[in-house]
């Protein structure tokens, strides 16, 4: 269902925009020229009264006009909103022949409209840019011709030519050249990102594997210096760009907490103010004055206790964070993750990819007495070759690096699951594996110098890997999925804005966990889960820390993501999981975008609060005001002019640092 608009979200008809989209500025500004100059000829009496009358009746007209479009489309289904208080108390006023003060009223209120409007368009401009990023027309190569098509025509497995210093049309994997993208728009990320080819795209776009960020590229994105060839992995409408978008704009119309109780407060009050006026206008009964004072003075509350400030609070806050996150690659879907990410205090990290590099990588070689490195390492590295386990990986690479030589050669892998491997070398079986490997297959025991150094790597959170070669140990090697470098760093800054809970959750064993969350400064690590285990973790975390966000990649942690009070996604762009169960996405793989997101999450919250303070405080000043004197006039200056700070103040968070 969607959601109803709120009374300043305007949907005139486009018959009546005959200046376009400033058609309400154009008219309230008419308004004003007419009540002016009526009023100036009232007062120097050079004019006959029926012209100055006219005037103001046409300073009625065009003030009153886009009043009354609202007002009939919303008593059409049975409510009365504000614009409907408004439209009384100048026809009030004009019954009572206060036709200035009538006509001053629509021409303020009008004005406040239509520079509310404004404003809040300059918001809704800031997502309106996204959707223009994109070029309307590609290269794409067909029957070995290059012809020029319309974006919308594009199809997945397309070759699509990129010119230097373009704009990437499509979502893609680069299949030849190399450049370096400007991905700003998408990731928010400051410096281009380095581009090359993938060995197959084809054999990328059918894998589920997620692919390398260097051979990605997303449309809208501006190309460097090279030119390349992109297989198209998307159509137009469904590219990361055109979800982006899409997904902002609809984040307006989602309601947040705060909204939700001004639409229920709205709707009481109103009527509420109805009666109030109604019994104001009984003051005659009490009070010995002229029934054209009381029913002036009940005018003037009813435009008094109008509380368009309210209305306007929290959805100007609202469009104008979501806008200014969207400039920084922050996906935020609505006011509801909004509020709430600036509310909670506790936020629960899923580890690898997410705290780490999600790449295992070669970081101790601890050769046994009497063993030099490299025999180790060459032994290491030639059986790790065979093999295509991820830490098998991180031990060939690392090894590489540390000038393992090809030398020596392996046969024979199997592998024992859960425990190492297998292999022979120079006709002698190897084994690398975790020492209860070695208590199954019989042998001399783990020397104790060498027990102690792995208990030592194990408790710093390497995975070890002992190495024997025949009846002789060669010793170990450590493998560590490093920290991100600037993670200890965020940890940091997300305290300094008060997250006070953090801890992190792990598929690893609790050992290792433990360690990489000391290193960085969390209140603790929950090891040995299961992708189901995640979910039961975030539901005991909330119910004893409150709401509680969860961070991850969005794909193996979706389930976690969407048991979070706020489920914030890493690296989204370019996948569809992510971007579809996350209430936060971050579109770049860059840890350090959340406390950006986070800290302005709390200025929106601290905005949404600021401005109900101020609206409520102007209506329960100016009611009583109005009761013991105060003008229609001065009430309707100072009613619009709380409204336009409301505004001005909630579109701050577009320059959000």
């Amino acid at each position: 269902m969607t959601p109803e608009k709120n009374d300043h979200e305007h949907n005139h008809d486009s018959r009546f925009m005959v200046f376009g989209d400033r058609t309400e500025l154009v008219f309230s500004l008419i308004s004003g020229a007419c009540l002016i100059t009526g009023f100036l000829l009232a007062i120097t009496s050079s004019a006959p009264a029926q012209v100055s009358l006219a005037l103001y009746l046409s300073a009625y007209y065009f003030g009153g006009f886009f009043a009354i479009l609202e007002v009939r489309q919303s008593l059409s289904h049975g409510k009365f909103k504000i614009d409907f208080l408004m439209l009384v108390a100048a026809a009030g006023a004009g019954i009572l022949g206060e036709w200035a003060e009538g006509a001053l009223l629509l021409f303020l209120f009008s004005f406040g409209h239509a520079l509310e409007s404004f404003a809040m368009g300059k918001a809704r401009a800031a997502i309106a840019a996204l959707a223009a990023l994109a070029p309307k027309t590609a290269l794409v190569k067909r029957n070995g011709e290059i012809v020029k098509l319309p974006i919308d025509v594009l199809v997945p497995g397309d070759t699509v030519i990129v010119k230097p210093n373009a704009r990437i049309p499509a979502d893609g994997i680069v299949a030849a050249g190399n450049s370096s993208v400007d991905q700003s728009s998408i990731t928010g990320e400051s410096m281009p990102v380095d581009k090359s080819p993938a060995d197959d795209p084809n054999d990328i776009w059918q894998s589920a594997a997620k692919p390398k960020a260097e051979n990605v590229v997303f449309a809208g994105t501006i190309n460097g210096a090279g030119a390349m060839e992109i297989f198209a992995t998307r159509a137009a409408e469904d590219s990361t760009l055109a979800k982006v978008a899409k997904m902002v704009a609809e984040a307006e119309l989602q309601r947040s907490p705060t909204q939700r109780f001004t639409d229920k407060f709205e709707k009481i009050f109103v009527p509420s103010v109805l009666v109030l006026v109604v019994l104001s206008l009984l003051a005659g009964f009490v009070i010995d004055e002229p029934f054209s004072t009381t029913f002036y003075r009940a005018m003037a509350v009813m435009v008094a206790a109008s509380p368009c400030a309210l209305a306007i609070a929290t959805p100007s806050a609202v469009l104008s964070g979501v806008a200014r996150a969207a400039r920084n690659g922050v996906l935020v879907k609505g006011g509801g993750p909004l509020e709430m990410l600036g509310a909670l205090k506790a936020i629960a990290f899923d580890k690898t990819g997410t705290l780490t590099e999600g790449r295992p990588k070669l970081t101790n070689v601890v050769p046994a007495e009497g063993v030099f490195e490299n025999e180790l390492l060459n032994v290491a590295v030639a059986v790790e070759r065979l093999s295509d386990h991820p830490l098998a990986r991180a031990v060939v690479e690392g090894g590489e690096a540390l000038n393992a030589s090809g030398a020596v050669t392996a046969k024979d892998l199997r592998s024992l699951i859960g425990r190492g491997v297998t292999a022979e070398v120079s006709g002698q079986s190897v084994y690398i594996g975790k020492d209860d490997l070695f208590a199954e297959i019989g042998g001399p025991a783990l020397p104790p110098s060498l027990r102690t150094r792995v208990d030592e790597l194990e408790a710093g959170g390497r995975t070890t890997m002992i190495v024997r070669l025949g009846e002789r140990y060669l010793g170990v090697v450590g493998v560590m999925d490093a920290p991100r470098e600037d993670a200890a760093r965020v940890i940091a800054e997300l305290r300094s804005l008060g997250i006070e809970h953090m801890i992190m959750l792990s598929g690893d064993n609790q050992r290792v966990a433990a360690s990489v969350a000391a290193g960085l400064g969390l209140d603790g690590a929950w090891g040995d889960l299961m992708p189901q285990d995640k979910v039961e973790a975030i539901i005991r975390l909330r119910t004893e820390q409150g709401e509680v966000a969860m961070i991850g990649d969005g794909v193996n942690d979706a389930p976690a993501l969407a048991n979070a009070s706020v489920g914030v996604a890493m690296g989204a762009a370019g996948s569809d999981v992510a971007l579809e169960t996350a209430d936060v996405a971050l579109m770049a793989d860059d840890l350090s975008r959340l406390p950006f997101a986070v800290g302005l999450s709390r200025a929106a919250r601290r905005m949404i609060r600021q401005n109900l303070w101020f609206s409520l405080g102007v209506v329960a000043f100016l009611i009583p005001a109005t009761m013991f004197g105060l003008g229609i006039g001065p009430a309707v200056a100072i009613h619009e002019g709380s409204t336009l700070v409301v505004v001005v103040n909630a579109l701050r968070l577009l320059a959000y640092k």
